[in-house]
């Protein structure tokens, strides 16, 4: 494919307009992972921070779906759809910028090609979707502030803005510190006349403003959200499988091509084969490296998710777009990387969608009713819709025969399916779900069951347990309730087979009182104060 000069404004348009009604479709057809259905709730109940993450993912939840009033996938997805655009724009501004308008168009393919920049950022709604637009946007200011440093152009109000960006980056997700981490330490090891301005300084408090909320939320919490990560991170003893496994997530993540190219970037980087302003070179690599180093190191320890450094990858893509420019041998030719990586976007595109809808690809042989989709982790992505559905009947059923009553909610003991629970099968029916576990397992759930106004002695629920994730209230519940019973089997189908088996029990007469927040904050502290003794 050859691209003319004068046709490089239409290209961009088409793929922005392209992508958005690809990732909008997808957006509204598919049904929420674990993740985001999760992350509905930080919408439904907002607050300064949450047990998991900062609060920024809930905030443009309920911006894009004018605070839920429109709560379908669609709407709460559209701030993914809308702001991956905005981040292709930018990254092709940034290309623009360094070099020409032809890399800045390569850094938009390129960031298009993106498994985690399309699909993760793109379509699904996570802490990712706001951190890469801010986590771009900060990278573009503080690229024009250090090459504008040291000449006569104004440049102070880039840092400041940059530190606002960053802000707001951090505000989305706690990775966002990278960028300072990286800011930081290209002014260590190239240039510390920032540090003779005020306008850094100016930045850094911007910064620390922006994340107030998130350090006096756990300082109310015992600094729960803190220590929840820390344990996610640390680890007693090298386990090279996790790295193995993590280095295999970020390759598949962030494109197989897009992993090779980054590689073969920073090859070139430290050979001195990129010709743009050192500056800006030298920032991104100062930002990613790090970034990509320390969650290697975090994964031979301990279990990581791929996406954790992907901002790093993300931010490659503009060394990779002006490599590609500088070595190609025909300028109007589209590099074959670029042609490869879109190729590889389109395939999983395809086989995971149609994996999800049809399940083509058998992954599970399991047939005893209690382990059905056990090894099929499309199917966490399907059939929440229908067990929706077939619940309310299955209720209504019970309800009519005297076992259940119509105010009774749900209870599980995860995060997950807890969310899922709660938007496809009791927002519908206009009953309430309740997290009964212990805090590392019911996150957020643990203050919601505050805000809908904690458990009661005598109450009866539902419990729903799924085959791939199969547990029994019997053991789990078995100090809680008089009685447990299982009262039927709900089977969800894909293509005319049962994919997975969703065991409905009746949990009747709750017995003892579950730990409310205040107690295990009390506890908590008694425990603190003890230590310190």
């Amino acid at each position: 494919m050859r691209i003319k000069e004068q046709n490089i404004n239409n290209i961009l348009f088409w793929l922005l307009a392209i992508s958005v009604v690809i990732r909008g479709l997808l957006a509204a057809w598919m049904e929420f992972g674990n993740d985001e259905v999760y992350y509905w709730t930080y919408a439904l109940y907002p607050d300064w921070s949450h047990f998991d993450h900062p609060p920024m993912v809930g905030w443009v939840i309920q911006l894009f779906s004018l605070n839920l009033l429109f709560d379908s996938e669609f709407f709460i997805r559209l701030a993914s759809v809308v702001f991956m655009t905005a981040d292709t724009y930018i990254i092709y501004r940034i290309g623009k910028d360094l070099k020409d308008a032809r890399t800045g168009l390569y850094a938009a393919l390129l960031y298009t090609a993106s498994v985690y920049a399309f699909v993760i950022t793109g379509i699904f709604i996570m802490p990712d979707t706001p951190l890469m637009l801010f986590w771009l946007l900060a990278i573009w200011m503080a690229i024009i502030y250090f090459k504008r440093l040291h000449t006569q152009q104004h440049s102070d109000s880039y840092i400041i803005l940059f530190g606002a960006f960053a802000g707001l980056a951090m505000l989305s997700k706690y990775s966002g510190v990278f960028l300072w981490a990286g800011i930081l330490l290209y002014i260590l090891f190239f240039d510390r006349k920032p540090l003779k301005t005020s306008a850094f300084y100016c930045a850094l408090i911007i910064s620390l403003c922006a994340v107030m909320p998130i350090f006096l939320w756990n300082k109310s919490n015992n600094f729960i959200s803190f220590r929840f990560h820390g344990e996610r991170v640390g680890g007693n003893s090298f386990n090279f499988g996790t790295f193995g496994t993590e280095l295999a997530g970020e390759f598949f993540y962030n494109n197989p091509v897009l992993f090779i190219l980054a590689i073969v970037t920073i090859i070139a980087a430290f050979k001195k084969r990129i010709s743009i302003e050192k500056s800006a070179q030298r920032l991104i690599l100062c930002i990613a490296l790090p970034m990509i180093a320390v969650f290697w190191v975090f994964s031979l320890m301990r279990p990581t998710l791929p996406h954790w450094n992907a901002p790093a990858y993300a931010s490659l893509i503009i060394l990779s777009a002006v490599y590609l420019r500088e070595k190609q041998s025909e300028p109007e030719q589209l590099p074959k990387f670029i042609t490869a990586a879109l190729a590889v976007l389109l395939l999983t595109l395809v086989v995971g969608v149609a994996e999800i809808k049809t399940g083509f690809i058998p992954l599970d042989k399991h047939t005893e009713p209690e382990q059905v989709g056990r090894d099929d982790f499309t199917v966490d992505m399907y059939g929440w819709r229908q067990l929706g559905e077939k619940f309310a009947d299955f209720r209504a059923q019970k309800i009519a025969e005297g076992v259940m009553n119509e105010e009774d909610g749900i209870v599980a003991n995860q995060w997950f399916p807890l969310a899922n629970l709660d938007y496809y099968v009791a927002r519908p029916l206009g009953i309430r779900v309740m997290g009964l576990g212990w805090p590392e397992q019911l996150h957020k759930y643990l203050w919601i069951n505050d805000e809908r106004g904690g458990f009661h002695l005598g109450e009866d629920y539902w419990f729903l347990s799924d085959s791939r994730y199969m547990k029994d209230p019997k053991t789990t519940y078995q100090w809680y309730f008089k009685d447990i019973e299982l009262a039927g089997i709900i089977p969800i189908e894909r293509n005319g087979k049962t994919v997975k088996n969703f065991f409905v029990y009746t949990c009747k007469g709750l017995t003892d009182q579950p730990p409310t927040l205040q107690s295990l904050m009390a506890a908590s502290d008694e425990t603190a104060s003890a230590s310190r003794q």
